[in-house]
């Protein structure tokens, strides 16, 4: 009887042998492969079946929990030197269970910047949902109002009449303040990045964007950053430096020029946009980088 025992079919002492969990990605995917591990990645939104599907939950003694990253979307950089777009709120952890079923997954877009000829406040980014994980928007730049509350807070406009946007506890930080003197420096805030504040503005500097954070999920044991601030812009004479965006994936701004875009599926905030001098308007801000959601977890 013992080479029909249990633990030579797998059973052990009496308990029930190692299950995995069995799901495909986007568009039904299989995903890819790391080791023992399944990877699935998503850069735009999905839904039902195309979403994430479970086909099987596993258990303990395989797996039964999925690690997860989920970045929303970065806030547009303001226009009329302008200060630069929050990045998309960021979050990621282990051990999130999960049921057989189809889940939704949305990815953010990013806001859109300040249009050109304008005063504008960038618009904050859109959140991005997994299952019971909602990381919130990025922060609008200020262009002529309050700067955009979000995941990370966008920057403050260079007038000194205009305020930071705030962050969200565990997504990401404060905008930058702005330097609120007026000409010829005019420096205003960076967004906020996962991991800092935003650089404040100074005279004839903008403040740099908070840099993002760094998560490994889509291969293990390479950091990858994502989340970082915008730029913030500064007036155009020459001598002056606008603030570049943090790392991972935040936009610069110019010192006569609009503001540079987030990067695409990194939530980063996009740079404010400063002055034209030739047309004697404000140049618009950049527009936020979209969301990105990796699910990833053990299937054999």
């Amino acid at each position: 009887m013992t080479q029909f025992g249990y633990r030579t079919l797998g059973f052990g002492s009496g308990g029930i042998g190692p299950s995995f969990i069995e799901a495909t990605g986007p568009d039904g995917a299989s995903g890819t492969t790391d080791g023992d591990y399944k990877v699935h990645i998503f850069t735009a939104t999905k839904t039902g079946a195309n979403g994430f599907s479970v086909s099987a939950v596993g258990n303990a003694a395989g797996s039964n929990t999925v690690e997860y990253l989920v970045i929303a979307g970065g806030g547009g950089g303001g226009s009329n030197r302008a200060g630069g777009g929050g990045a998309g709120g960021m979050l990621t952890a282990t051990e999130l269970s999960v049921t057989a079923q189809d889940y939704n997954v949305t990815v953010g877009d990013g806001g859109a910047g300040g249009a050109d000829g304008t005063t504008a406040t960038g618009t904050n980014g859109n959140d991005s949902v997994f299952s019971s994980i909602t990381s919130t928007g990025g922060g609008g730049g200020s262009g002529g109002a309050v700067a955009g509350d979000g995941g990370s807070g966008g920057g403050a406009m260079a007038s000194g009449l205009y305020y930071v946007g705030s962050g969200t506890a565990g997504q990401g930080y404060d905008g930058g303040d702005a330097q609120g003197v007026g000409a010829p420096g005019y420096g205003a805030g960076g967004g906020g990045g996962k991991s800092e504040v935003g650089y404040d503005g100074a005279p004839t500097l903008g403040g740099d964007g908070g840099d993002g954070g760094t998560s490994d999920i889509v291969e293990n044991g390479t950091d990858v950053t994502y989340a970082g601030g915008g730029g913030g812009s500064v007036y155009y004479p020459s001598g002056n430096t606008a603030g570049s965006g943090g790392a991972g994936g935040g936009g610069d701004a110019t010192r006569q020029a609009p503001g540079s875009n987030g990067e695409v599926n990194t939530g980063g905030g996009a740079g404010g946009g400063s002055w034209n001098f030739a047309a004697i308007a404000p140049y618009g801000g950049g527009d936020g980088g979209s969301g990105y959601v990796v699910i990833r977890y053990k299937f054999q």
